[in-house]
């Protein structure tokens, strides 16, 4: 019965001709016999030949000083997500805050979570209930050390790991490096039901050499969660349009939206083929969801046809691990 169902719904859609073996009935395509053997051979070679799509969402938020609401209000947006069929959902960086790191206080510690606390408690009950996989970014805790985090939750609910977010900035009102210690984790990837994804958090995604190590481990997805203001848009198309492109690539950034007291997060979430293009206009300025198909099969005809990671040449690259002075100086600047 599944077999005949599954040929049936191709014909309708027209996937597949007229068989002989195949009659239209009350206004339907009805099974009159059984298909001979180079009958189910012809299906099942146009089956196979179906596209092997899959569906993102990026779920941008505005987000109060109330943690509990912003919890259940990103559980709600996944909901909708989940009924309009969506695989893989990302939401933005710290997704269950406010944005603390606008400033310096000893206060917001208390909003940190372990990786098996309540946000990632209740995310998995969506991922056990709908079978989705889920990117949680978080403010984690493990013993005395404080981390900008991603959560990955595959479908069914198991946790694969995290990432922890590498090159912290201390900027005017992304006061990161008081919060958060640098990532300790390295750059992992995650095996999940749909896709083998990587991430990349917010500033990571300007180090290039991330993006390239995650492709070359097998990631086929980075997800890019952000919190990104003022006027940086085009930057950030450009930016992850590079890392798309020279690593054949589908890149994912959801970026948080919302004004808050002294940010106004503009969202405009989007997402990058591995040729480098929009793959939809980026969302609006208020809350909302991304929801992209992909069809992974993409990444190896992309580099096929641009093979820069087959061209490369690891054995020349040593000097990138030498000081030249420029990444010192840089730093210092970096520090006030």
């Amino acid at each position: 019965m599944g077999f005949a169902k599954a040929v049936k719904g191709s014909i309708e859609t027209g996937r597949v001709k007229k068989e002989k073996n195949w009659e239209w009935k009350n206004g339907q395509w009805t099974l009159t016999r059984y298909p001979n053997s180079v009958s189910i051979c012809k299906i099942l070679f146009i089956l196979r030949k179906e596209k092997p799509l899959i569906k993102l969402a990026g779920i941008q938020l505005s987000c109060c000083e109330e943690k509990e609401r912003n919890i259940e209000k990103a559980f709600k947006f996944a909901q909708i997500a989940i009924e309009k069929g969506a695989n893989l959902i990302c939401f933005q960086e710290l997704f269950t805050t406010h944005w603390f790191p606008r400033e310096i206080s000893k206060h917001y510690f208390s909003l940190a979570e372990k990786m098996n606390g309540f946000t990632i408690l209740r995310m998995q009950e969506l991922a056990e209930e709908y079978g989705v996989v889920l990117v949680c970014p978080i403010f984690e805790i493990e013993e005395n050390s404080f981390y900008n985090s991603a959560i990955v939750i595959d479908a069914g609910g198991e946790i694969l790991g995290s990432y922890r977010k590498i090159h912290v900035p201390q900027i005017p009102l992304w006061e990161e490096r008081y919060y958060f210690s640098p990532g300790n984790q390295g750059l992992p990837i995650f095996k999940t039901k749909f896709a083998t994804i990587g991430v990349q958090i917010c500033w990571d995604n300007f180090f290039p050499e991330g993006s390239r190590i995650l492709a070359l481990k097998g990631a086929q997805i980075i997800f890019s969660p952000t919190a990104a203001a003022f006027a940086s848009q085009k930057r950030w198309e450009t930016m992850i349009s590079s890392n798309a492109i020279a690593n054949g690539v589908y890149i994912f950034r959801v970026n948080r939206v919302g004004s808050e007291e002294k940010q106004d997060f503009y969202g405009r979430s989007f997402c990058i083929s591995p040729e480098g293009e929009l793959l939809d206009k980026p969302t609006g300025m208020k809350d909302s969801i991304a929801l992209i198909e992909i069809d992974l099969r993409k990444i190896d005809k992309t580099r096929k046809e641009w093979p820069f990671l087959k061209d490369r040449r690891p054995d020349i690259y040593t000097e990138i691990l030498h000081d030249w002075g420029q990444g010192a100086s840089l730093s210092s600047e970096n520090n006030h």
